[in-house]
């Protein structure tokens, strides 16, 4: 059995006539909410404007950083100020945020009593996907789990994420309905909410899990000096290595103090399965020891990185006992 069903983005012109009778068919509301427009959040805002819908779309600037003002005014959302306001006017609110953030923004919006769609897209586990559900729905609100899978690239001939969603099939197909002929393709996963949230998981585990070992492998190699003769060895064996390694040093350090509570999502979705936790918790780690430069203009040395990574650790949760899902990593906090 397939457990991709069908699709309801898509860029050729056929797939855009059908989205857009669909769209008027399922009632796509015309205003939306996106809590918040960070990196990934504001390229779902940015596609949602961009779909067949042509939706009109709130962010909400209370409490929100400076380059979140920016990123939402340069693509043109609206600011409804509170979230309030926002869950006040919006049919459909999607959750984009750091995982640690994640239930309090559920919690915040079922509070509202808002009544509507509640997307919550976030690299959570599936339990938690699931408890998601049951706050928002005990406050009103109808639930869909989605997964984001890919990077937030805009430019010509980049490869946009897709949007993995699963729960209630018609609430599905409304939010599915709403990227319809945008960049970003949302694909129904069989299954009930937390089906979308295992698929982004269980890909995760091994993209961001792979990146973090790679700068494991790297940092111990210098350690013991050695570093210089395992690159020329995997040039040799592994061809790829070297560069993904180097991509890995180069390129998830800025990204890495939100990407803690993802491998500790991931490590609870694998406990839950009958699994080890440990390969992720101990991704967490590494991640948390690069914290420090999530404000960086600039990528980080390869040098410097690895001198992190090679710090005295202090309050690791790995190799003991998994650290709870959606455990807020010390210092972070979402865009």
């Amino acid at each position: 059995m397939r457990s991709v069903v069908g699709g309801f983005g898509g860029h050729g012109p056929a797939a855009g006539r059908t989205a857009s009778r669909s769209q008027r068919g399922r009632g796509v509301p015309r205003w939306i909410g996106v809590l918040h427009p960070g990196e990934m959040g504001s390229f779902v805002a940015w596609a949602a404007r961009k779909g067949e819908g042509d939706a009109e779309v709130l962010w909400a600037s209370a409490g929100r950083s400076e380059a979140t003002r920016q990123r939402a005014e340069a693509d043109g959302l609206g600011d409804a100020g509170s979230v309030a306001a926002l869950a006040a006017r919006s049919g459909i609110i999607l959750s984009v945020c750091p995982p640690h953030a994640a239930t309090e923004i559920a919690r915040t919006v079922a509070g509202l009593g808002f009544g509507g769609v509640f997307v919550d897209a976030n690299a959570i586990a599936p339990a938690t996907a699931r408890a998601i559900g049951a706050i928002v729905e005990a406050g009103g609100a109808r639930f869909v789990d989605g997964g984001l899978i890919g990077n937030p690239a805009r430019g010509d001939g980049d490869q946009p994420p897709r949007l993995y969603l699963s729960g209630p099939q018609d609430e599905v197909a409304q939010v599915a309905a709403l990227f319809a002929g945008s960049p970003l393709e949302a694909l129904p996963v069989a299954g009930d909410a937390g089906a979308a949230s295992a698929l982004k998981m269980s890909y995760a585990a091994w993209t961001k899990g792979s990146a973090a070992l790679l700068m494991a492998i790297r940092a111990t190699a210098a350690a013991e000096g050695v570093d210089e003769a395992l690159l020329a060895e995997w040039a040799y064996g592994q061809p790829d290595a070297p560069s993904r390694s180097d991509r890995a040093l180069r390129g998830t350090p800025r990204k890495a103090w939100r990407w803690v509570a993802e491998m500790e999502e991931i490590a609870a979705t694998l406990q839950a399965a009958g699994l080890p936790a440990g390969f992720h918790q101990a991704a967490a780690e590494v991640y948390r020891r690069l914290e420090r430069h999530k404000d960086a203009t600039s990528p980080p040395a390869p040098e410097a990185v690895i001198a992190d990574l090679l710090q005295a650790g202090s309050g690791s949760s790995a190799g003991g006992e998994p650290a709870p899902a959606g455990r807020r990593a010390p210092g972070s906090g979402s865009g």
